[in-house]
């Protein structure tokens, strides 16, 4: 089932997920849902609360990237309980987007190196060093699990400059080719 997207300014986008067990209901179907809406809306990433859940989860298949970064392997991977637990190395400017926040896309300054821990589908700890454009993504969406978005991390002069086209999405002046779940906007009272 497709679900539909949170987009910029809805406040759930704004909470600290919270953790999950083995035990959390239909978690596998919750889990091919997310990766049917991410296809659908041609993502390379998605986390639960970009779906409305609250729960520390998120899904990446940087397929897409493989051939621009040779060496890449196990590109589709699921991640619940995540905890980057180290960042290194340099960092560099890489372009990205977001499905929240359709049509802006920005670079934004990453270390290339992270540490990373979490559960698989399965429940299986993990724990790797991931580099490149793989640790890019899912530095991207690890940030939404801790109510960060990418243009939290651009230069503040060209947050400014986007404030308009960002309140624009919040009020659902946006065409996207999936669904998308507007905010509430409330008119002032003068």
């Amino acid at each position: 089932m497709i679900l539909p997207i949170l987009a910029y300014g809805h406040p759930n986008l704004r909470k600290h997920a919270e953790e999950i067990d083995k035990d959390y209901p239909a978690l596998e179907q919750f889990i091919s849902d997310m990766f049917e809406t991410m296809y659908e809306s041609n993502g390379v990433g998605l986390a639960a609360p970009q779906v409305n859940r609250n729960i520390r989860l998120f899904i990446i298949d940087a397929t897409p990237y493989a051939e621009d970064f040779p060496g890449e392997s196990n590109l589709k991977r699921v991640f619940i309980n995540p905890r980057i637990t180290e960042e290194t190395g340099e960092e560099w400017a890489f372009n990205e987007g977001c499905l929240s926040i359709p049509e802006i896309r920005e670079d934004v300054m990453r270390k290339p190196n992270i540490t990373i821990e979490y559960y698989d589908e399965n429940f299986e700890f993990k724990k790797e060093l991931v580099t490149g454009v793989l640790a890019r993504v899912i530095q991207h969406e690890y940030d939404h699990l801790e109510g960060v978005l990418f243009v939290d991390h651009i230069n503040p002069l060209r947050k400014i400059i986007l404030k308009r086209r960002l309140g624009d999405i919040a009020k659902g002046f946006i065409k996207t080719n999936y669904r998308m779940i507007f905010p509430m906007i409330k008119k002032k009272v003068f």
